[in-house]
């Protein structure tokens, strides 16, 4: 098997241009966007000869022979992944647990970061990869796992490969940096989540939470259509009551049980404006809005695309500047 980098240099070659672009970062669960595109199309090809070449790289290892010294993520390589454990953790959501090569070391991954992950479903039907983003919501300093919280999608082929895994499977994946946070940058992270637009979230607020020198306070907003869809309320209660006056946690249910307390309807400008989050409130003067949901829901919060769009959603009617919102 030929090192990674001689792998790809024909391909990378041929689209040099493609790999100086600046692409939009990825959004979370089935939705194929421009970046996760472009990864798809760089990684596609050589991902497939990997794959298909009869390369035995080792469950933890990448194509490159890293030595078990280098943590696994730290830096670029397709890296392979024995499943360990799948726990389903609500009706359509799986807890999917990945064994690293030492159990004493941890992932390498960064804050904040996901894995671009690579199969070759059965019921695909091409030759092609499928080729989607999941955020890993252990935390990133835990040793020996990374953690999915994949959610079931009707007809999604990659979702439904990776619920369809047993233990003792694999799974081929790739690093991809997000968002870089610098503690206490900001005083404030305004986070607002629709369904599985949650695992960002929580990636990024159990860093947040974990560092002693970081000071940031948190606001998260969970738009869900159900009850049942908040399938980390308990991690989250904890961290509210372990972390008072750091980190709360808001709930917009479409359609709430009765009997429950939770705000019905959609994550909209009256809801934000009664949390507090208005860009003009006193205690909002350095604050970053974080946003991960369905493209209907992000284009409601920050407007359509064009040069025009930024002055048409929500953030924007709540006086938030281009610059105070990022999209995972």
């Amino acid at each position: 098997m030929p090192p990674t980098n001689n792998l790809f240099r024909p391909f990378f070659a041929h689209n040099s241009r493609l790999l100086h672009r600046t692409f939009p970062t990825p959004r979370r669960a089935e939705a194929m966007t421009t970046q996760v595109a472009f990864a798809a199309a760089a990684v596609g090809i050589g991902a497939y000869v990997y794959m298909r070449s009869g390369a035995t790289a080792a469950p933890g290892t990448s194509a490159t022979g890293s030595g078990s010294d280098t943590k696994p993520f730290s830096g670029f390589g397709f890296r392979t992944l024995k499943l360990h454990s799948s726990e389903l953790v609500n009706h359509n959501t799986k807890k999917l647990r990945f064994e690293l090569p030492d159990p004493n070391q941890s992932s390498g991954l960064t804050l904040s970061s996901a894995l671009l992950t690579v199969s070759f479903p059965p019921s695909n039907g091409r030759w092609t990869p499928v080729v989607r983003p999941y955020t890993p919501t252990n935390p990133l300093d835990e040793p020996g796992f990374v953690e999915l919280m994949v959610k079931l999608y009707p007809d999604g082929k990659q979702s439904g490969y990776l619920h369809s895994l047993k233990p003792g499977d694999t799974i081929t994946c790739l690093r991809i940096p997000e968002y870089v946070w610098q503690p206490n940058k900001h005083e404030h992270v305004a986070l607002i989540a629709g369904g599985a637009g949650i695992t960002p979230m929580y990636q990024l607020i159990q860093g947040i939470l974990a560092n002693p020198e970081d000071k940031t306070r948190i606001t998260l907003v969970w738009g869900v259509n159900g009850d049942r869809d908040i399938f980390l309320k308990k991690e989250l209660a904890e961290l509210q009551s372990k972390y008072p006056g750091r980190f709360r946690a808001e709930y917009v249910v479409s359609q709430p049980e009765a009997g429950l307390t939770y705000r019905k309807g959609y994550v909209d400008r009256k809801v934000l404006e009664e949390l507090g989050l208005g860009a003009n409130d006193e205690k909002n003067k350095n604050i970053k809005v974080m946003v991960c949901g369905p493209p209907a829901m992000e284009k409601a919060l920050k407007g359509g695309k064009g040069p025009f769009g930024s002055k048409t959603g929500v953030l924007h009617e709540l006086g938030y500047k281009p610059d105070q919102i990022y999209s995972f």
